[in-house]
């Protein structure tokens, strides 16, 4: 139920960003962005074949490895493409396996069941440990499954599980992983910047990301940061994409080149979104992101709207409720977009149960307060 009191019973609701001629977007990516990022669009057109470009993506992976693995530089290769955060998985899944060998998945989501389906459609070998969508992996099951099936040569995961919020436990997989002497491929992309992450400690092989979400870049440009002595195992294994073969990226960039034509304004706008994050720094934006979501989920608990998740599996940057007794997603959905807010809506067997609430994004605590009161006002209004 839906239980709002009368506090701003007839109050106009003058949005932030309608002021600027923007919505406001509480989705997880596409995410609002700065004005800052969204100049760097404007940047004079260059040919990637010529050294500005080059030099703008060896800064874009030097800032990325300071962003994600500092003090640990020397340890890790930056591998950035063109494509969505999916590009990026796929690009991860198909070359860590070598031939003969099988991919073990972590499914507790629809981005879980995205690797898994990748992996199987190319007909590659895959198992699965499948668990409830609110349900966080076994690590005790994860150990016993490794030891079982020797067979298994990497085990895939995505820590933030963006189809309801869930985290995943994945340091403590990562450690178990790591002592069975496999290989860990872990989708990142709507973790990076948003949730504590110790990818060289843990030392992951393999983690995927975007520039779309808790970087706060534009979709379009996503990476893999793969451990550097990983590299040279992967160039042995077989080739199963064009576009999408991790290796060639790092061959060609080794001898001062790109493999494939970039979306070169997209990347301008990604390194001024990376100088963003490391002037704020990464520890702070987690932070930031965690105090946005304590606000929302406050308030979102005084209105009598239940979480899906209790507090302890929740993400920084994402939370699934319970639509209220009696409204439609989209009446919700179109009441408040009516207002300037975007939420979004539940996924699979979620989809007329639930919405979500992203806080990602360059947006400001009065955004999110401007949110918080239209929706008051809608729950009276329905």
């Amino acid at each position: 139920m839906c239980s709002v009191n009368a506090r701003n019973k007839g109050k106009p609701i003058t949005p932030p960003e309608k002021e600027e001629g923007r919505v406001v977007l509480l989705n997880p990516g596409p995410v609002n962005v700065s004005e800052r990022v969204r100049q760097t669009l404007l940047k004079p057109d260059i040919c990637h074949r010529e050294d500005e470009f080059l030099e703008l993506l060896h800064r874009i992976q030097t800032k990325l490895l300071k962003a994600f693995v500092p003090g640990a530089e020397s340890d890790y290769v930056a591998v950035v493409m063109t494509g969505s955060g999916t590009a990026a998985v796929e690009a991860a899944l198909m070359s860590s396996l070598p031939h003969g060998r099988r991919m073990l998945i972590l499914n507790n989501g629809v981005y879980g069941e995205r690797m898994s389906q990748i992996v199987g459609l190319h007909r590659l070998g895959v198992s699965e440990l499948k668990y409830d969508w609110t349900v966080r992996p076994d690590p005790e099951k994860l150990l016993l499954a490794l030891r079982q099936h020797q067979e298994v040569h990497a085990v895939g995961m995505v820590y933030h599980e963006t189809t309801t919020g869930l985290l995943n436990p994945v340091h403590e997989i990562a450690e178990i992983v790591d002592n069975q002497n496999r290989v860990f491929v872990l989708d990142a992309v709507s973790a990076l910047a948003g949730e504590t992450l110790n990818i060289a400690k843990s030392h992951i092989y393999m983690v995927t990301g975007t520039a779309g979400k808790c970087i706060q870049g534009f979709p379009g440009v996503s990476f893999v940061l793969v451990r550097k002595g990983f590299v040279e195992r992967m160039r042995a294994y077989p080739k199963r994409s064009w576009y999408l073969h991790l290796t060639h990226y790092i061959d060609n960039e080794g001898r001062g080149t790109i493999p494939f034509t970039p979306a070169v304004q997209v990347y301008y706008a990604f390194d001024e979104a990376l100088n963003e994050l490391l002037e704020e720094g990464v520890v702070n934006r987690i932070q930031r992101y965690k105090k946005m979501a304590t606000l929302i989920r406050e308030r979102m608990g005084k209105f009598g709207v239940k979480a899906l998740l209790p507090a302890d599996r929740q993400s920084n940057t994402i939370t699934a409720y319970h639509l209220p007794n009696g409204v439609s997603y989209q009446t919700l959905h179109d009441r408040l977009k009516q207002q300037g807010y975007v939420i979004y809506a539940g996924q699979g067997n979620l989809e007329n149960k639930i919405f979500r609430v992203a806080n990602m994004g360059a947006l400001s605590e009065a955004q999110f307060g401007g949110f918080l009161d239209a929706f008051e006002q809608v729950c009276k209004s329905v």
